[in-house]
């Protein structure tokens, strides 16, 4: 045998379900014949309260500052004063984020979807 090459004795590589004898999980199978959790159910993705979170996220981070950035005077059309204008814009999208993340999270560890 020659140093480059290596056989199965030579190294040892993790295969999860196989034995040594190279069978998954004793049974002579294929990886694809284990089922881990079959009893669960298949995920469906985010769910409406992810998306909800989502869509928060996009609001909070792209829409309001852009709306803030390209028309700045907004706020004073609205008839708030400058000081209170930029002390209350941040602290809506964050109080707005904070919620909705903590309600789809508590949703979430509750099994609701």
């Amino acid at each position: 045998m020659s140093s480059d090459t290596t056989t199965r004795d030579d190294t040892y590589v993790h295969r999860p379900g196989e034995s040594d004898t190279g069978d998954t999980a004793g049974t002579g199978g294929s990886d694809r014949d284990i089922t881990v959790g079959a009893n669960e159910p298949e995920p469906e993705g985010f769910g409406r309260r992810g998306w909800i979170l989502v869509g928060v996220v996009g609001l909070c981070f792209l829409v309001i500052p852009g709306a803030v950035y390209l028309v700045p005077s907004l706020p004073a059309m609205a008839g708030l004063p400058y000081i209170a204008a930029m002390l209350a814009l941040p602290m809506l999208p964050a109080l707005l984020l904070g919620l909705v993340a903590v309600w789809s999270m508590t949703a979430a560890t509750r099994g609701d979807s």
